[in-house]
């Protein structure tokens, strides 16, 4: 383990006692005879937000202004990388110019069975080898939009439409198993979604001569996102945690590709809701009782929480800044690093040798990518310094390719043993954040 995995520090006492029985339900399941007490601890509790209150959220001033709008300007950033001479930027552009077969990302057939996947824990294994298809599909939507991004070739951005109208003519994803203690398919469909949705919005305009493609693109993924968000009975946990702000992410991307003011209200309504939850350390409740892996939650629901920001500010809102009882997204982001740095921040119900395997994958850290076009944070910009180029398969695509400011890094690291000596400086700083 490459960053923080040997810390071990004096326990401290931030935590408020309330989050006792969220972990108590982490720990032992929705099964446990606690639930009643959990339920009762959730409503009493003035910081979690009920399902009725996030539903009667007066959020009827945002609605979708440009259905073009991908979650980035595609075609200025094209402009830029056609003049840069930044290496990152051109190395990454001449992978994905070397050139993919359009045939053997349509050789991939649509799921149109029942998805059924087991639940990732206690059986990783098992859950990544039945998820492996859904990766591959995730990753030809990204790696379509990436190399169209990179190439301006509209081979690119056809071959994803026939992809995506293939799955669309199959009304793929439509049937998935659920059940409230067997959620994992559920769970594993909502990243395929954002993908295609994220990467769809990068082509579409180039596709404006199909549109019976196209509609049939747009139909198929409003269907999913519909059928999707509203499964009925959803789970106390997953109806409002990092699940909901990944279902937020879709819902808001959809939105805007189908003109849907509703469905892009349901992703607005996942960033009210998790900024009137926040406690004033900056930490997500939610996610903060999960234990040992309790940071790496707090990261997961910012990595979709933070892409989302990202599509409903392209669409002209000035959501990166939103302010709720003096709870903002920059304070989700200073309480995490602080976490990673000193894990007593946690509080006494948090154990100190908390779980930083996400430190080693960078797909995790594709938030920030977007989070510094918005906001500058030292920190996180020597930490990536040493982790670019960022990928992630479903939640963004190559976001050091779309988002990277090419004033802020030339050169990939050029050795491992680089990386670790900076990694293991960087959240060792106080930096002003004010």
């Amino acid at each position: 383990m490459r960053l923080f995995s040997s810390l071990r520090l004096p326990r401290a006492t931030e935590q408020a006692s309330w989050l006792w029985p969220l972990l108590l339900l982490s720990l032992l399941g929705a099964a446990s005879p606690v639930m009643a007490k959990l339920s009762q601890a959730e409503q009493v509790s003035e910081s979690l937000m009920t399902q009725q209150e996030r539903q009667a959220l007066d959020l009827t001033d945002y609605r979708v202004r440009d259905t073009d709008a991908s979650y980035f300007d595609v075609k200025a950033r094209q402009r830029l990388l056609e003049r840069t001479d930044n290496s990152l930027l051109l190395q990454i552009t001449d992978k994905l110019s070397t050139g993919f077969s359009c045939q053997g990302f349509l050789n991939l057939p649509p799921i149109t069975t029942s998805l059924r996947i087991p639940s990732f824990y206690p059986r990783p294994e098992a859950w990544r080898l039945a998820s492996e298809p859904l990766f591959k599909f995730e990753d030809s939507v990204s790696q379509l939009a990436g190399a169209y991004v990179a190439t301006g070739s509209s081979y690119y951005a056809d071959c994803l439409g026939r992809f995506l109208d293939q799955w669309a003519q199959a009304n793929a994803l439509i049937n998935f198993h659920y059940d409230p203690n067997d959620p994992q398919a559920w769970f594993s469909t909502e990243s395929m979604i954002f993908a295609a949705a994220m990467a769809y919005s990068v082509v579409r305009p180039e596709l404006a001569d199909q549109p019976e493609r196209r509609k049939r693109i747009n139909d198929w993924l409003h269907r999913l996102a519909n059928r999707h968000a509203y499964v009925p009975d959803q789970s106390t946990s997953s109806c409002c945690n990092n699940h909901f702000y990944r279902r937020a992410l879709y819902a808001s991307m959809v939105g805007v590709l189908t003109e849907d003011d509703k469905l892009f209200r349901y992703g607005v309504s996942a960033v009210y809701s998790a900024l009137s939850e926040m406690d004033d350390h900056g930490a997500l409740p939610r996610e903060a009782a999960r234990g040992r892996r309790a940071t790496h939650y707090q990261n997961y629901a910012l990595l979709y929480l933070i892409t989302n920001m990202q599509v409903i500010a392209r669409q002209g809102y000035p959501i990166f800044e939103l302010d709720i009882e003096g709870h903002t997204v920059h304070d989700g982001v200073d309480f995490l690093v602080r976490a990673i740095k000193k894990p007593e921040v946690l509080g006494e119900d948090a154990p100190l040798e908390q779980y930083y395997g996400f430190l080693k994958d960078e797909q995790y850290f594709s938030w920030m990518e977007i989070y510094l076009h918005h906001h500058a944070d030292p920190r996180l910009m020597e930490f990536l310094s040493a982790e670019r180029p960022i990928y992630n398969r479903s939640a963004g695509g190559y976001t050091t390719l779309f988002f990277m400011d090419p004033s802020a890094q030339q050169h990939v690291e050029p050795t491992p043993d680089v990386k670790e000596k900076q990694q293991l400086t960087v959240f060792d700083k106080e930096v002003d954040q004010s």
